[in-house]
């Protein structure tokens, strides 16, 4: 008797969710443009280039961002549009985010953005053609959420609430511990979360 598993057999098991999200592609019009951009924020290196396409890496995996050289394209309108949002990278903590924000700032490069949503402290940008990405830490464990979600808060307001990045570099230069700095705290009365929304 054969031990060759039966590929009918394998497609009837248990579903299987995938190990990771791998990369994102964008196509562009400006590849060198938005190389740089990437290279310089992700502190990235490139993988593999050519005249029509580039993959840049920041860590183990072959390539995290694949840019496509397509001539005649135009950026990303600033208007609500189907399909995806924003990217998003997570650091270890604020002071990798916050050190990153200060290393992007010094090249000119700022968040139009940030948002203390609760389960993380968020900064968005946006690239060279107008995609938006996420530099964000979470601020919560997976339990915490879990019971963060469950309290009710996060429907309450599911945005977050506006924090001034330099302020926080204070707090957390006097002392205040991540912890402290990063705890959201309750709407405003009368407010309107998704007044928040900065698009």
């Amino acid at each position: 008797m054969s031990n060759t598993p039966d590929p009918k057999a394998l497609r009837a098991q248990a579903a299987v969710s995938p190990s990771k999200l791998a990369h994102l592609v964008f196509l562009t019009g400006q590849l060198h443009v938005m190389r740089d951009w990437y290279l310089r924020v992700l502190n990235a290196k490139v993988a593999f280039e050519n005249e029509n396409l580039c993959f840049v890496s920041y860590d183990d995996e072959h390539h995290r961002i694949g840019l496509i050289r397509m001539d005649g394209l135009h950026a990303r309108p600033q208007v609500p549009t189907a399909g995806a949002h924003h990217c998003a990278f997570t650091y270890a903590n604020l002071d990798e985010l916050f050190g990153t924000y200060l290393r992007l700032q010094q090249a000119g490069i700022v968040p139009f953005w940030c948002i203390n949503h609760g389960p993380t402290t968020s900064m968005y940008y946006r690239d060279p053609d107008g995609n938006r990405v996420e530099l964000q830490v979470d601020n919560l464990t997976a339990e915490e959420c879990d019971a963060f979600f469950a309290s009710g808060a996060y429907d309450e307001n599911p945005i977050g609430l506006i924090f001034e990045p330099e302020a926080w570099i204070e707090r957390l230069a006097r002392g205040e511990s991540p912890k402290s700095v990063s705890r959201r705290d309750p709407l405003p009365a009368g407010a309107n979360p998704f007044e928040m929304i900065r698009d």
